[in-house]
């Protein structure tokens, strides 16, 4: 999976520096991704003492005005919520161009929510359709005079928190770390110990905030480490953290992450999960502790471990083939998710073989065998289906499929896997 944006910002600081003292930045991976709108994490942000825009959420035009009027600020800035960026320079099927506007009358807000709720938005990060919106944000807009970056995440080369932060915040922070990495600067936290004051001052200093700002600064990063271990986050990155002409700190944008393993212990933040703008069949594959991702092409791939699926769409490609998709079965692995596995792959239409490349360590290639054969018998297995079984029991799970008499192609490594996988496509 790929590193988060501040995990690539502390691997390019760790790259560029020798503050870190170690030749390995930080990946921050998880089984699948919690999407919370931008309102639900503002919300966990203020629930927790920090310093965020006064804001409502509306569902209808009527509730925004009602809203807008409640704020009673002197501008009022109000954002479609999709999960998708680009919203600013999005379009919607109402003909209103951009997702994010503001305004100085009240009455206004109740016009644009109108061309907003129920519309569709169209952004270079949405699908091809758009995506319904369904609630708005209306907020107080306040200036900024100044932006800076803040992070907290947890590294492993650090074995616990860091706190990253550079005076340059607004802007693309990946370019910062790479042209100046020197106006990055990174806290490790000692997790037993936690953060210490002499930690969030020397971050607000080098931070840029000068006075009394300093102060609220340091107490705002404190709040959010807060939030960080309470709600058992791998990051929550600000981007701006930023100051305002009256005085006050303010976290204006932020993107918390979430740690998965966590969720029995989080069961009220992860019942806030969106997943109206996640594919369907991930959202079915995340039901049965699968992951799934989908491409283009049409050859499914069915693995355990994203390592092992990585390589095998790119040898697949490598043949002349294209992976329609992985599907991650990982670790402690039952019948029962090998069943579901196959029941999301046939049904999408792209599908036009099936390749199994399993190596089994803590994985049973038995259980992989059984689950394969009782889905091929009861789903009536239309598509060519080639498997490569290595590891744990795998001379069992050979047996298993050579005896069930099932039109299952065996492939004695990776790359011949591969080679019948393409071949079988071009035979039909």
């Amino acid at each position: 999976m790929a590193a988060s944006m501040a995990g690539r910002v502390l691997g390019h600081f760790t790259a560029k520096t020798t503050l870190l003292g170690r030749n390995k930045g930080a990946q921050v991976t998880a089984r699948r991704w919690l999407n919370l709108q931008e309102y639900q994490s503002k919300k966990l942000m203020a629930d927790h003492g920090v310093t965020v825009q006064r804001f409502y959420v509306a569902d209808n035009a009527t509730e925004a005005l009602e809203a807008a009027k409640r704020l009673k600020a002197r501008e009022i800035v109000l954002k479609a919520q999709i999960l998708a960026g680009g919203r600013g320079k999005g379009v919607f099927d109402s003909g209103l161009k951009g997702g994010v506007h503001l305004t100085t009358d009240p009455n206004k807000v109740e016009v644009l929510t109108k061309q907003m709720i129920g519309y569709h938005l169209f952004t270079k990060q949405t699908p091809e359709g758009g995506v319904k919106v369904h609630k708005v944000m209306v907020a107080e807009a306040l200036d900024i005079s100044r932006e800076t970056y803040l992070a907290i995440l947890m590294d492993r080369a650090c074995n616990g928190p860091v706190l990253v932060g550079s005076p340059q915040g607004g802007v693309d922070i990946e370019e910062v770390a790479e042209k100046t990495p020197e106006l990055i600067f990174k806290e490790e936290i000692d997790i037993f110990e936690g953060i210490k004051d002499s930690q969030v001052l020397r971050m607000a200093d080098n931070l840029g905030f000068k006075g009394p700002l300093r102060q609220q600064a340091a107490d705002q990063i404190k709040r959010l480490y807060e939030l960080f271990l309470k709600v058992d986050a791998t990051q929550v990155e600000v981007n701006p953290f930023g100051e305002t002409p009256e005085g006050q700190v303010v976290c204006f944008d932020a993107k918390i992450n979430f740690d998965d393993n966590a969720e029995f212990r989080q069961k009220e933040i992860f019942a806030m999960d969106d997943t109206s703008e996640t594919d369907p069949i991930e959202s079915e594959a995340a039901k049965y502790d699968l992951k799934y991702i989908g491409m283009d092409g049409n050859i499914a791939c069915f693995v355990n471990g994203a390592g092992l699926a990585m390589a095998t769409c790119d040898i697949i490609d490598l043949h002349g083939g294209k992976p329609a998709n992985f599907l991650d079965l990982g670790g402690g692995v039952k019948e029962s998710q090998v069943y579901q596995a196959f029941k999301l792959l046939t049904a999408d239409p792209k599908v036009k073989a099936i390749l199994i490349n399993i190596f089994g360590g803590i994985v049973n290639c038995a259980i992989i065998a059984n689950g394969i054969t009782k889905a091929c018998r009861e789903l009536d297995l239309k598509v060519p289906l080639v498997v490569r079984l290595e590891g744990t029991n795998v001379n069992e799970a050979k047996r298993i499929l050579k005896e069930s008499g099932l039109p299952i192609t065996s492939a004695s490594d990776l790359d011949d896997a591969a080679k019948k996988a393409v071949a079988s496509i071009g035979k039909k």
